[in-house]
């Protein structure tokens, strides 16, 4: 069987991240609705929370999620993951961050086409200091919004072996035999 070349396993998987992306969206628009009024009842500040991260090509992008902390807690984040009992959570926030629903709004992302389904986690801006050549490398894929390290224990793994999964995706990446 003949491999599929690079820019056609590229192609293929842009037309389903953006199909996937659609109907999904679609399917939960007035859960969205909904959970912006809870977020906004829960408390003060906006249902969104957008950031800087590093994407394909290390181009940096806005990254759209609901917000689960409180309004003015990110400074504090720095160097620091958010634990499930992480007093900077909100009710809501606390809810969205267990079911992984505040990572929703990130589907406008890959629907953009800063992000696909599965890649490495866009990191924060101050992880980038730390990397190593191979470690940048992660870079040359778009950024998921799930991918190898999630599924293999998250943020409860050190950085360097979430790297590691992402590295080898990156190698291992492919729709075709």
């Amino acid at each position: 069987m003949k491999k599929i070349s690079l820019n056609i396993q590229k192609g293929i998987k842009r037309i389903f991240d953006f199909s996937f992306s659609f109907l999904v969206l679609l399917f939960f628009l007035p859960l969205g609705l909904v959970i912006i009024i809870l977020i906004k009842l829960d408390s003060p500040g906006p249902a969104f929370f957008l950031q800087q991260r590093p994407g394909y090509n290390l181009q940096f992008f806005q990254v759209y999620k609901f917000r689960t902390m409180w309004y003015g807690a990110e400074p504090t984040l720095q160097g620091q993951e958010v634990l499930p009992d992480d007093e900077r959570l909100t009710r809501v926030g606390r809810f969205l961050r267990r079911y992984k629903i505040d990572e929703l709004p990130q589907l406008c992302n890959v629907l953009k086409g800063e992000m696909s389904l599965v890649g490495p986690r866009p990191e924060n801006m101050h992880n980038l200091s730390g990397y190593n050549a191979e470690e940048l490398k992660r870079f040359r894929v778009k950024p998921g919004l799930t991918g190898l390290a999630q599924v293999n224990g998250n943020i409860y793994l050190p950085l360097s072996a979430r790297h590691q999964y992402d590295l080898y995706y990156l190698e291992n990446f492919s729709y075709g035999a």
